[in-house]
């Protein structure tokens, strides 16, 4: 069942990481045994201050394969606001990856808690470690295969906690500018969609790489704000002090002193927060994102993006202006905005409490949504 909230309410969607749990492609990839938390636990600070490693406290070191985890997850969003999750989904021409807590979560009927699905649509490969050229998996494109995957999804959009707008269930797709013939494969989708009896689909592709396109360019009905927007240009947290910063260098050169503020590209959080609150609107529907926090140090030895400064008060901020900005442009069920993310662990993006702020940033969400 979804929420009883009204239609014209503010729906806060958290995307979700399903990489919690050993799967065999993991084991043979990074070794047996290997989930999200293998990277987040081995984590440390790269520079004075700097706030590492992310550590759960609540919902502790979790298995996804366990069904009573994700049952906790709901009622912990549900608690502080959270309309749904949206889910990545996994789909490399008809092989699946991390699909056991969705496909259960779809078998037992629990949590009683709305969703929706991204089609994640990249390659996988080892960019976490810095090394985006090695393919773990690739991604290839037909529409054969779309067939496939659509007639796969159905199952989920005709659950009763799927997220649907006017009826239409709500898909997204990462990467709508990979796909050759997305056109075409949008004319199968949507037909399948009526041939199971819903009068359509509600698509919204995620503008994160090819920014400013109309999505109907692609036959999609709206696009998702991603945040951070790392389009949006910022200087490095270091040169804010520029006398600092200079010195910073001048003992990476000549004695080899290793710096994390030098060897990552490290921001303030407030910086980023006001440029993205002031992004002018869209010319076609745009959905918002907030995120929290975000550090990938976890994942990488050096080169990690990394925002400081950030906190459960500009997080407020920021949700509290995404709201009015979701209320003034939006109207009915239309009326929502995303969150990046419940769970991303190692990119130090979540809203899961943690040994540091416990549950401030839940809290902050709720308070920025109820301020309207």
């Amino acid at each position: 069942m979804q929420n009883p909230i009204s239609e014209n309410e503010i729906k806060a969607i958290a995307l979700y990481l399903p990489q919690f749990h050993p799967f065999k492609e993991n084991n043979e990839w990074w070794g047996k045994g290997f989930t999200e938390w293998t990277n987040v636990t081995k984590s440390k600070p790269k520079f004075k201050r700097h706030y590492q490693p992310h550590l759960p406290t609540d919902l502790g070191f979790y298995d996804l394969r366990l069904l009573d985890t994700m049952i906790e997850q709901a009622a912990l969003a549900k608690a502080y606001g959270i309309y749904g999750f949206c889910f990545y989904h996994y789909w490399f021409n008809g092989k699946l990856l991390m699909e056991t807590p969705l496909e259960q979560m779809l078998k037992s009927k629990k949590p009683h808690f709305p969703f929706c699905l991204c089609w994640a649509n990249e390659n996988w490969t080892r960019r976490w470690d810095g090394m985006e050229a090695d393919i773990l998996i690739q991604q290839d494109y037909d529409l054969k295969d779309d067939l496939e995957h659509i007639k796969y999804l159905l199952p989920f959009f005709k659950d009763e906690r799927y997220i649907k707008i006017n009826g239409k269930p709500v898909y997204l797709m990462y990467r709508s500018e990979l796909h050759p013939n997305i056109n075409e494969a949008v004319k199968v989708w949507r037909g399948e969609a009526k041939k199971a009896g819903f009068e359509d689909l509600y698509l919204i592709r995620v503008e994160n790489f090819k920014r400013d396109f109309d999505p109907k360019d692609h036959d999609f009905d709206a696009s998702m704000e991603f945040a951070p927007d790392f389009s949006i240009p910022l200087q490095k947290y270091s040169k804010k002090e520029p006398f600092n910063h200079f010195f910073r260098k001048l003992l990476h050169k000549v004695v080899g002193k290793e710096d994390g503020l030098l060897l990552n590209k490290v921001y303030d959080y407030e910086e980023i927060v006001d440029k993205m609150a002031r992004k002018a609107p869209k010319t076609y529907k745009y959905f918002r994102s907030v995120f929290p926090s975000w550090d990938n140090s976890a994942r990488r030895e050096k080169d990690a993006t990394i925002f400081v400064n950030s906190s459960p008060e500009k997080f407020q901020e920021w949700v509290d202006k995404t709201t009015q900005y979701t209320n003034k442009h939006f109207e009915g069920e239309e009326r929502l905005f995303f969150v990046n993310a419940w769970n991303e662990w190692a990119e130090g993006c979540h809203l899961e409490p943690d040994q540091e702020y416990g549950h401030r940033y839940l809290q902050a969400l709720k308070n920025g949504i109820e301020s309207k």
